[in-house]
C-alpha cells in the first residue's frame, strides 16, 4: 500500500457506509468494534469494513485521516460520523437511524 490516504479515501467515498474496525464483522477483535457491528447489524444497514489490525499503515493512517484517535470509525456517505461511544449514543437517541435515513440509506429496524 503506497498511499494509505488514497486507499482510505477510496473506501470512504466509494461505499455508502464504511467501518474501519479491529477485526471483521464476523470476528470483531475488540469490544468497541463489536458494539458498532452489533448496532449496524441490528439496524440492517448494508456496510463494508476494513480490519486495521492487518496493517500498521492503515491503523495509523485512519487516525490521521479523520484526526480521531480511536478505532472503530464509521463513515456514512463520505463523512466521518464517529467512534463507538458516539455511535452508541446516537443509536440510543434514534439519531443514527435518522442520519442513515436522511442520507438515503435503508434501515430495516428502528429502535
Amino acid at each position: 500500500m503506497t498511499d494509505i490516504n488514497a486507499f482510505i479515501d477510496d473506501k470512504v467515498k466509494s461505499n455508502d457506509v464504511f467501518l474501519f474496525m479491529k477485526g471483521s464483522p464476523d470476528f470483531p477483535q475488540c469490544g468497541f468494534s463489536g458494539q458498532v457491528v452489533q448496532i449496524l447489524n441490528y439496524l440492517g444497514v448494508d456496510y463494508e469494513s476494513a480490519n486495521v489490525l492487518e496493517s500498521d499503515d492503515l491503523r495509523q493512517g485512519i487516525k490521521d485521516y479523520s484526526n480521531w484517535p480511536t478505532i472503530p470509525q464509521l463513515y456514512v456517505k463520505g463523512e466521518f460520523v464517529g467512534g463507538c461511544d458516539i455511535i452508541r449514543e446516537m443509536f440510543q437517541a434514534g439519531e443514527l437511524q435518522k442520519t442513515f435515513e436522511d442520507k438515503g440509506i435503508a434501515v430495516s429496524q428502528s429502535a
